[in-house]
């Protein structure tokens, strides 16, 4: 039996894909693990990956029909045997202990936990002013914030009452047995703040959030400014549409901090062009 399951949602990334597998076969405790691939829709590319090569570890692939990806993460969570679910995004390339480091950081644990990976741009891509401002700032990862703390010794322990703003689906492991209590929503149909609810719920049930930064993983994804923007005004309508649901969903500004976003949304910087966009996007999601 495996002692660890990674969940991959993907959908017509195959190449991408393709190299995140090898990553996952290059794991100092490959001989642990099983994958767990989830096409969130049909894709020939995808498919024709699994019908003519193997791997060194298990791997099972599994088509649902178009939904999102919280919907292919259940599925994946349905058909693992692991005591730990590890899941990363297609694109998430680990380096070669990631797999070790998350299981040894919740064998040490006394009661159920997450643990959250360390992830930065690959730069292999080409990184652009955008994406480096945004790891800076922690516009899509805050995780430059997550390493000031521990140097501060704080402690690796992300406080509750913020832990689910670091959620982050794209590396992070927790106990099967948390995971089918807690599976994802599957009433929302656009990107974003999944992974945020999840969170919340998360903590909720008590499952804190511990910071490993030495588990590693490279974001092999390219932004431009225009992706960039593209993607927040999706953000602000995701998120108008979680509220909707989740009336104690945080992540939409209100009061003061709305008013705060309008005002800086007018300056010609990164920060303000993104709030203009995220503002756009909770207009045309109300």
């Amino acid at each position: 039996m495996p002692r660890l399951s990674v969940i991959i949602p993907t959908y017509r990334r195959a190449e991408i894909l393709a190299e995140c597998l090898r990553r996952l076969e290059c794991q100092t405790i490959v001989s642990d693990i099983e994958v767990i691939i989830v096409s969130d829709g049909h894709d020939e590319k995808t498919s024709a990956l699994f019908a003519k090569q193997t791997w060194p570890m298990p791997v099972r692939f599994f088509e649902i029909e178009k939904s999102q990806q919280g919907a292919a993460r259940n599925e994946g969570i349905m058909h693992a045997t692991g005591e730990i679910v590890l899941f990363i995004g297609d694109d998430a390339f680990l380096e070669p202990d990631a797999c070790e480091v998350h299981l040894t950081v919740h064998q040490s644990a006394k009661t159920p936990i997450a643990v959250l990976g360390f992830t930065t741009w690959d730069s292999a891509v080409g990184i652009t002013p955008v994406m480096t401002w945004l790891e800076t700032s922690g516009w899509q990862f805050g995780y430059h914030a997550l390493n000031r703390s521990l140097a501060t010794g704080a402690g690796p322990f992300i406080p509750p009452s913020i832990q689910h703003k670091f959620s982050y689906t794209i590396h992070i492991s927790l106990p099967l047995s948390e995971a089918k209590k807690n599976l994802f929503r599957t009433d929302v149909h656009l990107y974003g703040w999944e992974d945020v609810e999840w969170g919340m719920r998360l903590k909720n049930a008590g499952v804190r959030l511990y910071y490993e930064p030495h588990a590693k993983a490279l974001h092999h994804h390219r932004m431009t400014l225009e992706d960039s923007l593209k993607r927040m005004e999706t953000l602000g309508r995701s998120a108008m549409e979680i509220q909707k649901k989740v009336p104690e969903f945080d992540r939409v500004p209100k009061g003061w901090k709305l008013l705060a976003y309008r005002v800086l949304s007018l300056l010609p910087t990164m920060s303000g062009k993104h709030r203009k966009a995220f503002l756009i996007g909770l207009t045309r999601g109300a």
